[in-house]
């Protein structure tokens, strides 16, 4: 028995601090649930970066995800101090038993200690006595490819003295009513049907990440070829949709696209809709798997244990190389990725053939 657990029951509002990037977040959506599960009565909020909140925002758990604006650097000392402090006063207008820090950020550190709860949990490691002494609980972090971040933010629970059920621990993400009805009226306009596409997100924030456009443009044309309806999605980002625009010149016959026209929700109910994912270690590639859409995806320099597909019918495709993963922006830092440019578009094809066929799609 844990024999410093904390009283479930004695816990009204909880706080959980996610300072990380869009699929991160994302990946905390079990802890919510869990928490939810194991604690009813309690309510649970959320601080994330402004951009990453559609993420967590409609999470059946979550009463309220509060929010900190990385412009607001660009407001000055004095006005970024403004919204600090103002931030701060709401936080502490819940008055928290329980703060959950999920990274080494040193800002949930000194948010925890002026928020005073009776209880804070935060992972492990060398950073700093000020880190280490904010929290009553630290848990320790399983590194090096060798554990699901997933299980990873439910460690912080663990320690605590709550032991997630494995029907607990399903990523969560709610589109919303708003974003599924543009959803809808782009798809019938470029006229694909629900259930009937197969939705390719090629990019990635990183482009070292990604598939050889040339690869891409092969696996379309395989696929279009035999009468697959196929769709891609991008983010607004200009180097992103560049490679768009370099993959669809080199193919045979032209696609359906909606890169760069949508909403991370509106993206959600597009990837809902879809039959099949297919993309690289990306946000889309995490939304997939929390909309249990079936995927397959593309793994390079980035650790395919730690971040795959989360519970979803997949297959993860890589490259057998002594380093990988090595989480490194490209061989010997040339921003192209040898673990990804080996991998055969007749493999991926391949793979799409095997989840469908063991979904029945």
């Amino acid at each position: 028995m844990l024999k410093d657990a904390i009283d479930l029951a004695a816990v009204k509002r909880v706080l959980v601090i996610k300072l990380r990037h869009h699929g991160d977040v994302l990946l905390t959506s079990p802890v919510f649930s869990v928490l939810k599960q194991h604690a009813p009565h309690a309510e649970l909020d959320a601080l994330v970066y402004h951009d990453t909140r559609d993420m967590i925002t409609q999470h059946p758990a979550v009463s309220r995800v509060f929010t900190i604006d990385r412009q607001w650097k660009k407001l000055g000392m004095f006005g970024q101090l403004k919204a600090e402090l103002a931030l701060l006063a709401r936080l502490r207008g819940r008055h928290y038993d329980l703060v959950v820090h999920l990274t080494e950020h040193k800002r949930g550190a000194w948010l925890t200690r002026l928020l005073k709860p009776r209880w804070a949990v935060a992972r492990s490691g060398n950073y700093g006595k000020l880190f280490a002494k904010s929290f009553s609980h630290r848990y320790p972090v399983v590194a090096g490819n060798r554990r699901h971040t997933v299980e990873l933010h439910l460690d912080a629970l663990r320690r605590i003295g709550i032991q997630p059920g494995p029907d607990e621990r399903a990523l969560t993400l709610v589109p919303g009513a708003n974003a599924e009805a543009v959803a809808g009226a782009r798809l019938t306009a470029l006229g694909l049907e629900p259930q009937r596409y197969i939705l390719i997100h090629p990019t990635s924030r990183w482009l070292f990440k990604t598939w050889p456009v040339q690869h891409m443009a092969s696996l379309i044309d395989a696929l279009t070829a035999r009468g697959e309806q196929v769709l891609l999605t991008a983010a607004p980002d200009p180097a992103e949709l560049a490679m768009l625009e370099q993959i669809q010149q080199k193919l045979a016959r032209p696609v359906a696209s909606l890169a760069g026209q949508l909403t991370l929700k509106e993206l959600a109910a597009v990837i809902d809709q879809a039959r099949l994912f297919v993309g690289m270690d990306s946000v889309p590639m995490h939304m997939a798997a929390a909309l249990q859409t079936p995927t397959v995806a593309l793994f390079g320099p980035s650790g395919d244990i730690e971040w795959g597909p989360w519970k979803v019918p997949h297959r993860v495709l890589t490259e057998p190389l002594s380093c990988r993963p090595c989480g490194r922006d490209g061989c010997g830092g040339g921003k192209v990725s040898e673990c990804l440019t080996l991998i055969g578009s007749e493999r991926v094809l391949a793979a799409i053939d095997d989840v469908l066929a063991e979904v029945g799609a």
